[in-house]
């Protein structure tokens, strides 16, 4: 399938610069026959006792530093992911850094290891606890498309965020409130938890002609073992496995066996969910609305392939796309 098949226009106005408030009184579609606008503070309306909701509990890291290079030259980077005591990262200006370069930010220096291309590098910072130093030195990163986003980093947490190492959130979480989730739960609806580190390729928009000439990016995902357990009392009960944003899609669809029986444990996916595709364990989907020509948008379709009606009145109706945007329930994936 081409990659125009995933397309549409989307106005720079529909594209959300702040979350709603509170969190829950953001919109909600329902892509039901007929759809459904409602908000999101109902969202229990649309859930059934035995229901089992699942989470992505992944928090974003404080992951870009601002410092200076050799000279006092502005350097910027973002730090995606630990390698042993090396760190992979993100950088600007990336064509002025070389190997053996000591990079200068608040409270750590690093060493330029090695450069990868296409803006990536390898690094060692001057610390013991690289985590907390980077906490302490850096700030949280919004997506390239929002330009005038909260002072308030926490509003890009969701409130259950736990384990940190993402460089995005996985924002069909930013909705929930505490009181929402109690007001779930006495429903006799479940929770569960996975965690997904969500890398920095969520954004980008697929470039090439077909689906299928396309590299799914790699994430990490660890399963608890009572999440795994739940899923298989759910099912067994006659319940839904209610997937809160793609993420945890790709994290249950991966850890799945031939039987559809989740395992749990620590893995990474590279799973690209196309139309055709057929979920073993995700019963309904909770997400936003996502980027055209995206890997998003592609797993939407595929699990409902009345995909771009919705978004059209979506669209038409005023919703906010994007991370900071509304929401949409697929009460049955296909």
């Amino acid at each position: 399938m081409k990659i125009d098949e995933f397309d549409y226009e989307l106005p720079a106005t529909a594209i959300a610069q702040r979350p709603a408030e509170p969190r829950d009184s953001s919109r909600l579609l329902v892509a039901d026959e007929p759809l459904v606008d409602t908000s999101f503070a109902k969202l229990p309306d649309y859930l059934r006792e035995g229901d089992l909701l699942v989470l992505n509990d992944t928090r974003v890291r404080a992951a870009r530093l601002i410092g200076t290079r050799p000279g006092g030259g502005r350097v910027e980077l973002l730090m995606l992911r630990p390698h042993g005591p090396e760190w992979e990262a993100l950088a600007r200006p990336a064509r002025k850094l070389r190997t053996g370069m000591q990079l200068h930010f608040e409270g750590v220096s690093a060493e330029v290891v090695g450069i990868a291309g296409a803006g990536r590098v390898r690094v060692r910072l001057n610390t013991t606890e690289p985590e907390a130093t980077i906490a302490a030195a850096g700030s949280v990163p919004y997506p390239p498309y929002i330009i005038d986003g909260p002072a308030d980093s926490e509003k890009y947490q969701t409130v259950y965020a736990r384990t940190v190492g993402s460089a995005a959130a996985p924002t069909a979480g930013l909705h929930f409130t505490p009181e929402l989730l109690a007001r779930i739960g006495a429903r006799g609806v479940r929770l569960g938890t996975i965690s997904l580190e969500i890398g920095l390729d969520t954004f980008r928009p697929i470039t090439v002609e077909t689906i299928d000439e396309h590299v799914m990016h790699t994430e990490r995902f660890d399963i608890p073992e009572a999440t795994a357990a739940a899923i298989a009392e759910t099912r067994a009960d006659g319940g839904r496995v209610v997937a809160v944003g793609t993420t945890s899609v790709r994290a249950l669809e991966s850890a799945a066996d031939q039987t559809g029986a989740v395992q749990p444990g620590r893995s990474a996916t590279g799973l690209f969910i196309t139309p055709g595709y057929r979920p073993v364990v995700v019963d309904a989907l909770l997400t936003n609305f996502h980027m055209p020509r995206s890997s998003l948008v592609v797993m939407v379709a595929a699990l409902l392939p009345a995909w771009r009606p919705a978004y059209e009145h979506a669209i038409e109706a005023g919703y906010r796309f994007l991370s900071f945007g509304d929401a949409m329930l697929i009460p049955q994936v296909r």
